[in-house]
């Protein structure tokens, strides 16, 4: 699909009104402009401090689940926390299990298995934690459309506690306790926490109420800057501070199985990107490819070499996870080359063979491929079971309300979905996913790259590395900046990595500028030497040169008019 370029327009009073007041360059105010920052929000979105975060009391219910917890610890009774196996869930178990087991809680957790058990609470698994003497179940990360599985609880003599970030049905499970700011009626004011960011304000909340030093629950930053990152949310408001201090907290770490983590990553620097590319996939791997409890166990672990040993294992299972997903994506590729799947509204794919820990990360790549919502299924159990992405834009989520009746249950995020069917419902589910994707098919007609400004080469200095710098860390809402730079010549073409990446050598007057563009290689035809073209894309410091220089990294390109 032809990629549109959207090259934002500016107040030029206002940019100026932003250099003056906050003695900014020209671009860093266009920047903080092309992010929605309110005038008013500015000082805190560069500068916010710890001293920001909300009250985590402002939360609806947290009043009730400090006051079940402080019951539980002090009645010794035992406390199950139920976690999602994901970067998040695993986050969320973790600081949970650690503060609370500080405060000498007598406490389990419980991880389900993601290909026998599948997504949030089920009887099996309540019926095993009721067994275990457990009275009081808190769930991280999941629970919030655990409608029948909290009645069961119930049932079971089993006291639940929610606290979630999902999306909210206008049913809400009857637990004694539900944290989650998606809740229509809820009326704090930052609603896109991460399950793990949840999690820490409940942590907050408890520490408060003992009256604890803030350091006995900031110490777990580094922990929730991993799930805040990694499950994709803003980057914005709590999220922006909850990150910028985890990931500063990370370099000197005090968790001795993040420490094992970081030296198995070995990244240059520790950001969003070596989290989300480094981090994430590691911690992910065991869940995708089976049971979670190894990731959580690295994050809890106390010996150094046990903790390497276990990354290590983590590290393998990454690899293989890696294997898989090339299988799944070959067999995917085939499938809508035969069914002709490019020309519908929605790409939905089903193969009984298909791991269900690795389909939503194809899902994700055939998404970047078709700009289209993508869901692949595959079958546990005789339930058919799948994950679905989707382009910005369009909400999965929605669609799938649309869908429900075709659905055993569905949950997630605008952009992130998982569900399941019957066999005997799937052609009737394709059919009407198809329908409810042409109805929102408007919102997607166009692969849009939004540029924040136009560069010459004067702009290619010092200051623009530290504007870029000050606006980390980078994510959802607050992406890398993107710059338009125009009638470049072509000074020099190549490839490399086996022909995979695209090296180009730019002429502006007398000045030569490198560029790079990943995975551009089979686009090499496109130009030659002599051709003048413009580009897109972001700056950064060419680390492998020496000394150290400043170069383009091409999202696209096209020849100058």
């Amino acid at each position: 699909m032809q990629r549109i370029w959207n090259l934002k327009k500016y107040d030029n009073n206002l940019v100026e009104k932003i250099r003056e007041e906050y003695k900014v360059s020209e671009i860093m105010a266009k920047l903080i402009i092309s992010r929605d920052i309110d005038f008013k929000d500015i000082d805190s979105f560069l500068n916010g401090t710890l001293d920001d975060l909300n009250d985590p009391y402002k939360i609806k219910d947290m009043d009730k689940f400090v006051k079940r917890v402080d019951e539980a610890i002090k009645n010794k009774e035992k406390i199950c926390i139920y976690g999602d196996y994901d970067v998040d869930g695993i986050t969320s178990i973790t600081i949970m299990y650690k503060f609370l087991t500080k405060l000498g809680a007598d406490i389990m957790y419980y991880l389900p298995d993601r290909l026998i058990e599948g997504y949030g609470i089920n009887n099996n698994a309540l019926k095993e934690i009721k067994n275990k003497g457990v009275s009081l179940i808190i769930t991280v990360d999941c629970g919030i459309t655990a409608i029948e599985e909290v009645k069961f609880a119930k049932e079971l003599g089993l006291d639940v506690c929610i606290t979630d970030h999902h999306e909210c049905a206008p049913e809400l499970p009857d637990a004694l306790a539900i944290v989650n700011p998606k809740r229509k009626d809820d009326t704090s004011s930052f609603k896109l926490l991460a399950g793990v960011g949840v999690a820490f304000k409940c942590i907050s909340a408890i520490a408060i109420k003992y009256n604890l030093d803030k350091d006995e629950y900031l110490k777990y930053l580094d922990i929730v800057s991993i799930g805040t990152i990694s499950d994709i949310v803003p980057l914005i408001g709590e999220n922006r501070i909850i990150s910028k201090y985890g990931l500063k907290m990370m370099e000197n770490t005090e968790n001795i199985g993040l420490k094992a983590l970081l030296k198995l990553v070995n990244a240059k620097e520790i950001d969003s990107m070596m989290v989300s590319f480094g981090m994430a996939p590691r911690i992910n791997a065991c869940g995708r490819m089976g049971n979670a409890s190894a990731a959580v166990k690295l994050l809890l672990e106390k010996d150094k070499n046990t903790a390497e040993k276990i990354a290590l294992e983590l590290d393998n299972l990454n690899q293989e996870r890696k294997n898989v997903e090339t299988i799944i994506f070959n067999d995917a590729m085939e499938i809508i080359k035969e069914k002709n799947l490019e020309s519908k509204n929605s790409i939905v794919l089903y193969k009984d063979s298909w791991h269900n820990g690795v389909i939503g990360i194809v899902a994700s790549r055939l998404v970047n491929m078709y700009y289209k919502p993508v869901i692949l299924l595959t079958k546990e159990n005789g339930i058919i079971r799948g994950s679905g992405r989707c382009p910005a834009g369009f909400s999965i989520y929605d669609a799938l309300t649309d869908c429900k009746d075709k659905l055993i249950q569905f949950g997630g995020h605008e952009l992130a979905a998982g569900l399941s069917v019957q066999e005997d419902m799937l052609e009737e589910f394709i059919q009407s996913f198809e329908e409810a994707s042409f109805k929102r098919k408007d919102a997607i007609s166009e692969q849009i790259i939004n540029i924040d400004a136009q560069i010459e080469r004067k702009d290619l200095n010092i200051q623009i590395i530290r504007d870029i710098r000050t606006l980390k860390p980078y994510g959802q809402s607050n992406q890398v900046p993107i710059f338009v730079y125009k009638n470049l010549k072509v000074n020099a073409i190549r490839t490399i990595k086996d022909d995979k990446h695209l090296k180009l050598v730019l002429k502006d007057d007398k000045s030569l500028i490198d560029a790079v563009g990943f995975s551009m290689g089979p686009r090499r035809d496109e130009i030659r030497i002599g051709d003048k073209i413009d580009v897109v894309g972001n700056v950064e410091v060419n680390t492998y040169n020496t000394p150290k220089t400043i170069q383009l990294v091409l999202q696209d390109f096209k020849k100058s008019i």
